[in-house]
């Protein structure tokens, strides 16, 4: 007979890995240039990683100030579909993770763009992406985009706040 819980340890284990993206699988894209010129840092050894006590990313103008640059959202829409970044995200309701509607708000462009190309570092050492991983318990996977690309799925979140604003004066005047 065999073990249903050894199958079961061994799925968790396996979907552990593969959302996480393995031990060093964020660190090569950081280390060789992934970066974007946007960010303070470079991307630390594991060793020097430790939890701040205010998130140097989320200091500054809300990511929503920017100009909506409409032809970056437009290549960032598809980006965060293909990506399946829709699976555990949304706008305007949760699904498995943080509700996407007014993030731009929330934080700064540079935050968001350190959320995207380094979610595994963030989580240690960034007290909003460590608080987001301790209420929703998943681990946001790197899905290796360049530097522009995580700029053109920004212009897509900032379009979609702006879209919502705008939607929000028509309620208002009818």
């Amino acid at each position: 007979m065999r073990n249903p819980v050894g199958y079961a340890a061994i799925a968790v284990l396996l979907c552990v890995a593969a959302g996480c993206g393995g031990s060093n699988a964020g660190n090569d894209t950081a280390a060789s240039g992934g970066a974007s010129a946007g960010t303070n840092a470079s991307t630390p050894a594991p060793a020097e990683l430790k939890l701040e006590t205010v998130s140097k990313y989320d200091a500054g103008p809300r990511a929503f100030e920017g100009a909506e640059d409409e032809a970056a959202a437009k290549r960032g829409e598809p980006l965060f579909k293909d990506k399946g970044c829709s699976a555990c995200h949304a706008f305007g309701k949760k699904v498995t993770c943080p509700d996407l509607a007014g993030v731009t708000h929330r934080r700064t462009a540079e935050w968001i763009e350190n959320q995207i190309l380094h979610p595994e570092i963030m989580v240690k050492t960034d007290p909003i992406a460590h608080e987001l991983f301790a209420k929703f318990m998943l681990q946001m996977p790197n899905q290796k985009l360049t530097p522009e690309q995580a700029k053109d799925v920004i212009a897509f979140f900032r379009h979609k706040d702006h879209e919502a604003g705008e939607a929000s004066k028509q309620e208002g005047t009818k």
